[in-house]
C-alpha cells in the first residue's frame, strides 16, 4: 500500500471518540549532527512536542540549519500531526514541504539538514488520565485541557520555576494563580509583576527593591509565590537579576552590596516566543534555558479547545449572575466565532451581552474604539513626543483607567464579578484597580 493510501486509511478508521485510546510514535534521528537520537511520543503528553535547537525543545538538536523552534508533534487520533512553526529552511515530508501534516507512520521528516524517521508503535495510550473540568480557577473540559491538568496539579506540589507560554487571553494569569492557591505557599502572597509596565532601572527596582528603600515584587512575594507577566518585556538589566534569582535562589537589592536569600515560587507567563525574542537579541538565552528545563506548560488557544466554548460561556453567564439559561440564539452564535482574543474575549463578550441584551456583541467591541474622548487622550498622548516606552505605558495606563471603570460599572462594583468577567485573575484585577486610581 503506498504512503497516501495509508495515510487516508488511518483516517478514515480512527475512533471518533475523543477520549479513545490514541497512538504512540517513535521518532528517530536518521542521518544529521544528532543521528542515533530517539524519542518517544504518546497520546499522553500534556502538550505537543517542540522540533528545534532551543532547550525549551522535546526534540533538541544541534543542526545549525535547524531554528530554534522549527516544528511541532502532536500525537492525535488520526495520527501524529507536523506543523511548521515558520522556520527559515522549512518542514519536508517524503520530499515534499508542509507547513502542516498528518503523518500515518513509515514517513521520513527533513528540518534543516537532519532526517527524521517516524515510526507509529504498536502500544497505545488511554487519555482519561482525569474527568476534571478545572484546574483551580481554569476552566475547560475539552480534552486539551484535560490532558494538562494531571501535569499543573504535579506542578502546583512542586517549588520548582514554571514558564507558562499561550497566546493573549489563554489565561496564563489564571493558571499561575491556580498554581499557587493549590500549592503549599498558598497562605503566603501572589504578587503579579507586569513586566511591561516599567523599564529601565525602574524595572529592577521595582523587581528587587532598593537597599533602604521600599521592598521590590520579590520581598512582597516573600512566603508565597511571584508571577512574572509578559517577562520579554523585561530590559537586559532586570534580565540578569532575574537570573541570579532563578540560579542562586537569591536578590541583590538596587545599590546594596550584599546578596539577600529568597523564600519566593517564580512563575513566568508569556505571549512571545521567547525563542524568537533570544534570537533577536531582546531575551537572555541563559534565563530561557533556566526556565525551559524546569517546567513549561503552553496553554492551547481557545479555537483548539473543542467544546469549550459553551461550557465557558455558560461558566461565565452563571459568574455573572445569569443564572443556568444562556440564551440559545447567542450560545450558537459563539460558536462560529473564530475568537483571537481567546478565553479572556469570549468572557469580554458574555458580559457585554448580559449587560446590554445586543445580540451584536461579538462586533461591539469595534464600536468602543469611536468614543471621542478615547481619541482625544490618545492624541494628546502622541502629540506630547515623549520616548516610545513612555509613550506606551501612558497609553496602556488609560486603557486600563478605563476598562476598569466600566467593567466595574457593569457589575455594580462588585470586584470578584468583574475580574471574572474579565477574564482575569482577582488579585491581578485589585492591581489594576488600585493603578488605575492614582
Amino acid at each position: 500500500m503506498r504512503q497516501d493510501e495509508e495515510t487516508r486509511s488511518l483516517v478514515n478508521k480512527a475512533p471518533r471518540d475523543p477520549d479513545a485510546a490514541r497512538p504512540s510514535f517513535l521518532v528517530t534521528v536518521v542521518s544529521g549532527a544528532d543521528r542515533g537520537m530517539v524519542f518517544e511520543l504518546d497520546g499522553g503528553q500534556a502538550s505537543r512536542a517542540l522540533v528545534g535547537g532551543s532547550p525549551a525543545c522535546t526534540v533538541r538538536l544541534t543542526d545549525p540549519l535547524v531554528s530554534r523552534r522549527h516544528a511541532a508533534l502532536e500525537v492525535e487520533l488520526d495520527g501524529l500531526r507536523v506543523q511548521d512553526l515558520g522556520s527559515k529552511n522549512g518542514t519536508v515530508v517524503n520530499g515534499l514541504r508542509v507547513a502542516d501534516a498528518l503523518l500515518a507512520g513509515g514517513e521520513v521528516v527533513r528540518v534543516g539538514s537532519t532526517m527524521l524517521r517516524v515510526e507509529r508503535l504498536a502500544k497505545v495510550t488511554s487519555t482519561k488520565a482525569t474527568s476534571a473540568m478545572a484546574f483551580g480557577r481554569v476552566v475547560g473540559a475539552s480534552l486539551e485541557m484535560r490532558r494538562l491538568y494531571p501535569l499543573c496539579q504535579e506542578l502546583a506540589r512542586s517549588d520548582v520555576p514554571v514558564l507558562i507560554e499561550g497566546e493573549t487571553g489563554t489565561g496564563k494569569e489564571l493558571l499561575a494563580e491556580s498554581l499557587h492557591e493549590k500549592g503549599p505557599r498558598a497562605a503566603g502572597p501572589f504578587v503579579v509583576f507586569d513586566c511591561a509596565s516599567v523599564s529601565g532601572s525602574a524595572a529592577l527596582a521595582s523587581l528587587f527593591g532598593v537597599d533602604g528603600g521600599a521592598p521590590g515584587a520579590f520581598e512582597q512575594a516573600r512566603g508565597g509565590t511571584i508571577l512574572l507577566d509578559e517577562v520579554a518585556e523585561l530590559d537586559a538589566e532586570a534580565q540578569a537579576g532575574l537570573l541570579d534569582a532563578l540560579g542562586q535562589r537569591r536578590v541583590l537589592r538596587e545599590g546594596a552590596s550584599a546578596w539577600t536569600p529568597i523564600d519566593v515560587r517564580i512563575l513566568v507567563a508569556s505571549r512571545r516566543d521567547l525563542d524568537a525574542e533570544v534570537q533577536a537579541g531582546r531575551f537572555r538565552e541563559d534565563v530561557l534555558r533556566c526556565l525551559a528545563e524546569s517546567a513549561r506548560i503552553e496553554l492551547p488557544p481557545l479555537r483548539r479547545r473543542q467544546g469549550d466554548v459553551g461550557l465557558l460561556a455558560r461558566h461565565f453567564w452563571r459568574v455573572i449572575g445569569g443564572g443556568d439559561n444562556l440564551p440559545a440564539d447567542f450560545s450558537a452564535r459563539l460558536e462560529t466565532y473564530v475568537w483571537p482574543g481567546n478565553v479572556r474575549e469570549l468572557a469580554n463578550v458574555v458580559a457585554r451581552r448580559f449587560a446590554s441584551g445586543d445580540d451584536g456583541a461579538l462586533a461591539s467591541p469595534k464600536a468602543e474604539l469611536s468614543d471621542p474622548s478615547l481619541h482625544a487622550a490618545l492624541e494628546t498622548i502622541l502629540e506630547s513626543d515623549m520616548p516610545f516606552s513612555r509613550a506606551r505605558a501612558a497609553a496602556l495606563a488609560e486603557f486600563e483607567r478605563r476598562y476598569v471603570a466600566r467593567v466595574l460599572a457593569r457589575h455594580g462594583g462588585h470586584v470578584g464579578r468583574a475580574a471574572a468577567a474579565s477574564g482575569i485573575a482577582r488579585r491581578y484585577f485589585q492591581m489594576l484597580r488600585g493603578r488605575s486610581s492614582r
